[in-house]
């Protein structure tokens, strides 16, 4: 479970205190009565859920090879998802503990989901879109968590089968209304019930105090303010209600340029030093207009740089880092490596695997973010300076550089309510575009641009390489970034606070302006007014950052000092970034794979079998003991044990075992127990709590 905090459900015209992300205990949940049944078959809809079509005699591929396996049942499409709702649901051995989703089940699809869809004629596999004159015998659907279903409709009623092809279609490939998203149905149709605990919840940002508290816990609000300029946005609708900026900083100068050209504070060092970030002032062509920005620029520079504020290195992220397009480029290509239709197809792409992963230049993006973390946390650790991030719309690569240096150097970002406050403050009151960037309105001039996967894969691989430092486990982050895709809080669905606040509290029938898309490649200064550059910030600031070289010396004096000494975990955390450290996120990208799959290998199966043996040398220490005694001594229970460990693989607890099986098999046998054992759990934090999932 991911905890508390950021989620927009509730009923009537006004939001309660949300909770985290997607994924929910049961409680949280409010299955609707109403439900459609055929055959013994259930499907459950959630609040505001409709059924808008269905197919029946449909064919659920299992295994697409030579020979043929799968599973009969009825295809349906609802506001929310795709469903497959097997005829021999009933078959399934009730007593074997099962690794569920309490959202939606493994036979479900959101519809936000659906990253492609295809239709077989004659044997050809081809895209799916708009309307068909002819409709396909074996539907093939590709999701964004990697999912591949494919459904065979030769034996489907004809009408059947141009309802549900047509209407799967329009669903989850035309362009959306905001209003329009199951969000809202949901939200208008549940009860929210959820009570938080203030004493371990995510901090919400929505409010001054939260930023004074933020403030106080980092010893920032001796040089940063927090302000309410904002409140009701009347300033700038990009911006949060609230934030920090320098004390010195007028809060008029805020509003000159709507929010634009303001340092804006997000962490500091426990040696004074700060990170802030600063979107770019508006382009304009006019030559007063112009005067007017560089005399602002000026006494904003001056503001930040006069003491008690350390010298300030400028990183701007939009023209001398990655661009927004080779994100989106890398991961389009890297994904299609993990979108498996078969074994044929996965032993086709073996012997090439190795250099398509390298063309797809997926993993050198994540070593070039972190490296840039390391390169601003060594700025800030070693050199005392204040680290300025400059991006077009700062709500980018700031909140990706920003949360990593923040995760590396504050332990407090390392626990589960620490990283979702995080994920709140920089990522969500930072003004990511989430909507957008995730396309979850399917706008034919927009693409998607993981920038948050892109976060979460860098996090990935400092939980991978320092499991210790960190509260949660890799399964957290891979049920996060399936989260993104879940339209039933409103987390991951919004451009911004404005728009989020304007559409689930005020319920405004009106679509609301998004922001404006920014170009991937520009830079932060636009070409006219590239002279600000060399007159207000060229040879100020020349004289106070180092070389490249120098700064590259730096660098690796920093992290090789770091490396050679042991880590403290609840202190300063470096990744390493060499070649074969960056590796692919195996349980997130591989997990629907069985051929990737090791079985009765990987890090809990090894786990289990080092339990078995500590057993067993306990069970032999108290034998001894009791020899030398003479005397009968009470034994102590041991943990329960994974006896089946034989069942468990390398990308447990989402691997499916085998593609023949007609119902694929979780390996899960015994693992609650388990999860109940606390000081178990304290002692291999790999372990997963089927309760918290």
């Amino acid at each position: 479970m991911l905890g508390k905090g950021v989620v927009g459900g509730g009923g009537g015209t006004k939001a309660p205190k949300p909770s985290f992300v997607s994924y929910v205990r049961p409680e949280e949940i409010h299955t609707n009565e109403k439900e459609v049944t055929e055959k013994e078959v259930t499907l459950h809809l959630l609040p505001g859920e409709q059924l808008l079509c269905e197919a029946s005699t449909v064919l659920k591929y299992v295994q697409e090879d030579s020979c043929q396996h799968g599973v009969y049942g009825r295809l349906v499409c609802t506001d929310f998802k795709i469903a497959f709702l097997g005829d021999d649901e009933s078959a399934l051995d009730n007593d074997e503990t099962q690794f569920k989703n309490k959202v939606i089940g493994e036979n479900d699809i959101t519809l936000h989901c659906v990253d492609q869809i295809y239709g077989v004629f004659d044997e050809k596999k081809k895209t799916l879109f708009g309307q068909l004159k002819k409709y396909p015998e074996k539907l093939i659907i590709h999701c964004k968590d990697l999912r591949v279903f494919q459904f065979c409709l030769r034996y489907t009623k004809e009408e059947e089968v141009k309802r549900i092809v047509s209407g799967i279609i329009h669903h989850t490939q035309a362009p959306k209304l905001l209003k329009r998203l199951f969000l809202f149905s949901y939200a208008t149709a549940a009860q929210n019930n959820t009570v938080t605990d203030p004493k371990n919840h995510t901090v919400m940002f929505d409010t001054l105090k939260d930023w004074c508290w933020e403030l106080e816990r980092t010893k920032g609000n001796m040089k940063y303010k927090a302000v309410s300029v904002n409140e009701g946005y009347k300033v700038c609708e990009r911006l949060p209600a609230y934030f920090v900026v320098p004390t010195p900083l007028p809060e008029e100068n805020v509003q000159r340029f709507q929010g634009h050209g303001i340092p804006i504070w997000c962490w500091s060092c426990h040696n004074g030093s700060a990170l802030l970030k600063m979107s770019a002032l508006p382009k304009e062509q006019d030559d007063g207009i112009l005067q007017i920005q560089k005399s602002f620029l000026d006494g904003i520079y001056k503001t930040i740089h006069r003491p008690p504020y350390e010298v300030v290195k400028t990183e701007d992220l939009s023209s001398n880092f990655l661009s927004l397009q080779e994100i989106q480029t890398a991961y389009s290509k890297f994904k299609q490596l993990f979108l498996i239709d078969n074994s044929t197809e996965f032993w086709d792409t073996d012997i090439k695997w190795f250099s398509l992963l390298e063309s797809s230049s997926w993993l050198d993006i994540i070593r070039r973010c972190l490296k840039k973390a390391i390169e601003i946390t060594e700025c800030m650790e070693a050199q005392n300076m204040n680290v300025l991030l400059l991006e077009e719309n700062a709500s980018d690569l700031c909140c990706l550089i920003s949360s990593l240096v923040q995760l590396m150097m504050d332990p407090h970002c390392r626990t589960r309510i620490g990283f979702q406050s995080l994920i709140q403050k920089e990522w969500v009151m930072g003004g990511h575009c989430f909507l957008d960037r995730c396309n979850h309105l399917r706008q034919n001039d927009k693409e998607e641009v993981p920038v948050f996967l892109l976060f979460l894969d860098c996090v990935w691989q400092l939980v991978h390489q320092h499991p210790p430092a960190f509260e949660f486990t890799e399964t957290y982050l891979t049920v996060l970034s399936d989260s993104l895709y879940i339209p039933i809080f409103s987390t991951f669905f919004f451009n911004s606070p404005h728009q989020k606040d304007t559409n689930m509290h005020q319920r405004q029938l009106s679509l609301p302006l998004t922001q404006s898309k920014s170009s991937p490649k520009r830079g932060f200064f636009r070409e006219e007014t590239d002279h600000l550059i060399k007159n207000l910030l060229g040879k100020r600031i020349s004289k106070l950052i180092n070389s490249s070289d120098e700064l590259q010396d730096n660098f690796r004096e920093f992290y090789d000092s770091w490396h050679s000494k042991s880590t403290d975990y609840h202190g300063l955390l470096l990744p390493h970034i060499e070649g074969p450290e960056i590796k692919v996120w195996a349980q997130r990208y591989l997990r629907w794979i069985p051929e990737a799959q090791i079985l009765g290998g990987g890090q809990v199966a090894t786990m289990s079998k080092l339990l078995e043996m500590m057993e067993e040398v306990q069970s032999l220490q108290e034998k001894i003991d009791e020899r030398h005694h003479s005397q009968q001594a009470p034994q102590a229970e041991g943990p329960c044990l994974l006896r089946n460990s034989a069942r468990l693989s390398s990308l447990f607890p989402f691997a499916l075992l085998q593609r023949h099986s007609s119902k694929p098999v979780l390996p899960t046998s015994g693992w609650k127990a388990l999860g109940d054992e606390d000081d178990l759990a304290k002692r291999e934090d790999e372990f997963v709590d089927l309760g918290d999932v």
